[in-house]
């Protein structure tokens, strides 16, 4: 019998990302909100924030550059997308490492 292979669907790859930056955004927000309430406290969340923030720029870039085809201007916009998101990871990493050696 003949199986199929099957292929994501870029409308299921779109809703999926539409889902991840509703639960990322909530996330992002709720987090910076508890954070800037008592900073002192809650200096640990600072990292998260950030890393939430580059995980949600990276999945951005990546469904960019694949759903851009030969399009250049679509493909340099997700290569700039994936910069902010290595930026912000690169901040993630800065902020943690003065937060829990500094």
């Amino acid at each position: 019998m003949y199986i199929q292979e099957r292929s994501r669907n870029p409308r299921n790859l779109s809703m999926m990302l539409d889902a991840a930056h509703i639960i990322i955004g909530i996330l992002i927000v709720a987090l910076a909100v508890i954070s800037f309430l008592n900073p002192e406290d809650h200096m640990l969340l600072f990292p998260v924030i950030f890393l939430l923030a580059s995980s949600l720029n990276i999945m951005n870039a990546v469904f960019k550059i694949r759903m851009s085809g030969r399009e250049k201007k679509k493909k340099a916009s997700g290569i700039l997308v994936l910069l902010f998101g290595i930026v912000l990871l690169a901040l993630a990493v800065i902020s943690a490492v003065s937060i829990w050696w500094g």
